[in-house]
Parts: C-alpha cells; sequence; structure tokens
C-alpha cells in the first residue's frame, strides 16, 4: 500500500459525501418516517425515550422497504462500529446504537461520523492499511483495513442513493 491508495480513497470518500450531500441537505423532518410501502422498516421510539430500528437477524424475503430514517440510523450504525474497529475500539451491539430523532438531529449525527472518519482516514499510514480486519465480513477473508475503507465508501454511496430515491418518491408521491 502507499499514502497514494489512503488519498485514492480519501478522494473516494469525499466524492460519495458530495453526492450524498445532495439528498442529506434537501431532507426535511416528514421525510424521515414515510413509509413508502406497507412492508417497510422504519425506527419507533421506545418508552425509554429511545429510537430503536426494525430489525432481523435473519435477511427476510421479501426485504422491506426501509425508511429514510432506518437507512440515517443504519448508516450511523456500520459507520460507528467501522471507526471503532479501525481504532482498535470494541463497537458497541446494534442494539445499544439508537437514532438521534428526526431532522437536524439525524443529519448532526452522520456529519458527526463523518467528521470523525476523515479524521481516522486521514490518519492512516501504509502499516494501518496493510492490517487485517474482521469487520464486516468474516476474520479468514483476508481483507484489509483499505478494503474497510472502500467498504465505507461503497455503503455510503449504496445507502445514499436508496435515501435520495425515496426522497424523490415521496416528493413525487405528493404532486
Amino acid at each position: 500500500m502507499s499514502i497514494l491508495t489512503r488519498d485514492l480513497l480519501r478522494w473516494q470518500f469525499d466524492l460519495t459525501w458530495s453526492l450524498s450531500e445532495l439528498h442529506f441537505t434537501a431532507l426535511r423532518p416528514e421525510d424521515f418516517l414515510w413509509q413508502p410501502a406497507a412492508h417497510s422498516w422504519t425506527v419507533r421510539p421506545h418508552s425509554d425515550g429511545h429510537w430503536r430500528p426494525d430489525w432481523a437477524d435473519e435477511e427476510p424475503d421479501p426485504i422491506p422497504v426501509p425508511t429514510i430514517g432506518w437507512l440515517t440510523w443504519h448508516i450511523g450504525w456500520w459507520w460507528r462500529a467501522a471507526i471503532d474497529h479501525v481504532e482498535g475500539r470494541t463497537p458497541p451491539a446494534r442494539t445499544d446504537v439508537h437514532w438521534p430523532g428526526e431532522g437536524a438531529a439525524a443529519l448532526a449525527w452522520l456529519y458527526e461520523a463523518r467528521a470523525d472518519w476523515t479524521r481516522t482516514l486521514d490518519r492512516l499510514t501504509d502499516n494501518d492499511l496493510e492490517k487485517p480486519t474482521a469487520y464486516p465480513w468474516p476474520a479468514d477473508a483476508g481483507l484489509t483495513v483499505a478494503h474497510l475503507a472502500a467498504w465505507v465508501n461503497a455503503e455510503l454511496m449504496k445507502n445514499a442513493a436508496e435515501v435520495g430515491q425515496l426522497r424523490l418518491l415521496r416528493t413525487a408521491s405528493l404532486a
């Protein structure tokens, strides 16, 4: 690996984030919990005051359509886990990661994750990028922190595209 690898990963991340922001900055609070179908996953407030996502340990068939709220929770969850893995910390259990709420709270959470990720990515050396990691795949997959960083970029791009598509569908449904 080389610093060029880190620079390329950072460039790809910055590009992915800029495309994500096109949708994130256009979101309104009422977009987050809009359910595009009867069979959907969302986030729900619980009696303890925390928002929790719908979840199944085995992916259902058919796969539920997520809400923007669920997707922003999902981004925050896997991104925080990726940061913790790279930083050598044990990430919290999925059930301990709570969605902060609609609108500005959810976006602030994602912007904070972005700031943490860029700091983490910028400090990685060649040796750091070559270290094996077992997130988000099995330990015996033989993949490295560089693979994890590339996965963060791909996962963010996919999730942001889903947020954008839901935002566009909701807007079209109101016309």
